[in-house]
Formats: C-alpha cells, sequence, structure tokens
C-alpha cells in the first residue's frame, strides 16, 4: 500500500528546499526520473525541469512555504492533495490542487490547480 500522507509531504519539502544539493535527494524521494509537472501556469520534465521550477517559484516570492492543505486521498496509482503557498507564519496567498500519478511510491506525473491566486 503507497502511503499518501508521505508522498505528498515528500513532494512540499522538495519544493521548500532552498539548498540546491539536498533538494536534489529530496527530488529523488519524491518523483520518478521521468516526471512530467503540468499547471496552468508553469510546465517541467525529469528532476532538473522540477528543480528549475522551484527556483522560479522561490524568485518569484522569496520567504514563501508550501503547506499542505488537508489530507492527501487517492486510489489505485492516483492521489490528490492541496497546499497553501504564502510567507512563514501568515496566510497563504496562493492554494492548489494537485493530482498525480504514483509510480513505486513516487510521482511520475503531476497536474496541478491554482484555487486561490491573487488578484492581478
Amino acid at each position: 500500500m503507497t502511503d499518501l500522507q508521505t508522498i505528498a509531504e515528500n513532494y512540499i519539502a522538495a519544493w521548500n528546499e532552498a539548498d540546491p544539493a539536498t533538494r536534489e535527494a529530496l527530488l529523488a524521494a519524491a518523483f520518478t526520473a521521468d516526471i512530467s509537472y503540468r499547471d496552468p501556469i508553469m510546465q517541467g520534465d525529469g528532476h532538473a525541469g522540477i528543480a528549475a521550477l522551484i527556483d522560479g517559484v522561490k524568485t518569484q516570492f522569496p520567504g514563501f512555504r508550501f503547506s499542505l492543505k488537508g489530507e492527501p486521498d487517492g486510489f489505485g496509482d492516483a492521489i490528490r492533495f492541496s497546499w497553501n503557498l504564502g510567507p512563514a507564519g501568515s496566510e497563504s496567498i496562493i492554494e492548489g490542487t494537485d493530482i498525480g500519478v504514483i509510480e513505486d511510491g513516487r510521482l511520475k506525473t503531476v497536474t496541478g490547480f491554482l484555487d486561490k491566486v491573487p488578484a492581478q
């Protein structure tokens, strides 16, 4: 049985990690080597592609942190979980829900949806 909580926590940890060397290990724990990530704003493939996305988010939102929102759920090889993004210790500015396909306990694909975004 796949531990959905651990998969979601590994995902959040990778997105929060600033140190590239530490992040590399977290990416390997969270994602298959051929990970494919898509959301309405960005996309990336492989660990290098995800690392570039993370760097972009960290540049655009310095000091912001991801956190899980609620409990992940899923069935078969699918997982769904929601997350918050905002300054540490403050209300979230952005919220989303991600749906993933699991392979060998790691995410093989992630499709992200933005549930709350700041007004432009």
